[in-house]
C-alpha cells in the first residue's frame, strides 16, 4: 500500500476534460483563492473507492500524497485518515490529528476542510480543551480560519453550541466569502436544532444587522419567508 499504487490509481480515473472544469470551480486561477492548484479530474466517489480500497494505508505513504500537487491526491489522503479513525480508539484519533495538525498547511481547499477537520479534529477535541480552535481562528490563513468553524459542525450535531457561537463571534467580520458562507452554515445548523440560540446570537447586540449580507443569507436560510424578509430588511 504504497504512495505510488494509490496515485497510480487516481491517474487511470483521471479525465482531462474535467480537470479543466475543475480548475474554474475550485478558483485555482490567477488571484484567485486556490491559484496554482493542479487536477487530475477524478470524481468524488471514485476518490472515495480508491480511498476505501488502501484505508489501511501507512502514514508516512499517506503523507506523500497529502503533500502532492494535484489536489484530488490531497483530497483521497485526508479521506484515507478519517476511514482510518472511523472505529478506531482515541489512541489513533490522537496520533491521525497529530499528523493532520503537522500537515495542515496542504489543508488548502474548502473541499479539504471540510472533508476531514469535522471528522478529524473534532473527534481529537471532543474531550479537551479547544483553544487550538480559537487560535486557528485568529489565523492569517484562510484555510486554518476554515477549519475553526467548520470542526464545530461535530460539536453542533452534538447540542454543544459554545465554540461555534464564540468563534462566529471572532470571524463575524472576516473579509473572505468563504468564511461567511462557513459562519453562516454553522448558524443555520444550530437554528435547526435549537431555533431560539440562533436568534439570540443573531440578535444581540444587532449583529445580524453587522455581519456580511451572505454569512446573514446562509444563517436564516431556513427560516419562514416573512422572518427571512425582516432579518434581510433589518426589520426584527
Amino acid at each position: 500500500m504504497t504512495f505510488e499504487n494509490i496515485y497510480s490509481e487516481l491517474l487511470e480515473l483521471s479525465n482531462p476534460e474535467k480537470a479543466e472544469h475543475s480548475g474554474r470551480f475550485f478558483r485555482s486561477g490567477p488571484g484567485e483563492y486556490a491559484e496554482g492548484d493542479k487536477f487530475l479530474g477524478v470524481t468524488v466517489p471514485d476518490q472515495r473507492k480508491v480511498a476505501k480500497k488502501f484505508k489501511k494505508a501507512p502514514l508516512n505513504e499517506v503523507e506523500k500524497l497529502l503533500q502532492h500537487e494535484h489536489h484530488e491526491a490531497r483530497l483521497t489522503a485526508v479521506m484515507l485518515l478519517v476511514y482510518r479513525i472511523e472505529k478506531a480508539g482515541q489512541e489513533v484519533i490522537d496520533e491521525v490529528a497529530a499528523f493532520y495538525l503537522k500537515n495542515i498547511r496542504f489543508i488548502n481547499n474548502w473541499d479539504l476542510v471540510d472533508s476531514s477537520c469535522r471528522f478529524i479534529l473534532a473527534k481529537f477535541l471532543e474531550h479537551r480543551e479547544r483553544q487550538l480552535l480559537y487560535d486557528l481562528a485568529e489565523s492569517q490563513n484562510l484555510w486554518e480560519r476554515r477549519i475553526a468553524i467548520i470542526t464545530c459542525y461535530y460539536f453542533i450535531k452534538k447540542g454543544d453550541f459554545d465554540d461555534a457561537l464564540a468563534i462566529s463571534e471572532l470571524l463575524l467580520h472576516d473579509d473572505h466569502d468563504l468564511i461567511h458562507k462557513a459562519v453562516g452554515w454553522m448558524l443555520r445548523e444550530i437554528g435547526n436544532l435549537d431555533l431560539e440560540q440562533e436568534e439570540a446570537f443573531l440578535l444581540e447586540d444587532g449583529r445580524y444587522k453587522k455581519m456580511p449580507r451572505t454569512m446573514l443569507r446562509y444563517a436564516i436560510e431556513k427560516f419562514d419567508e416573512d422572518k427571512r424578509k425582516s432579518y434581510l430588511n433589518g426589520h426584527i
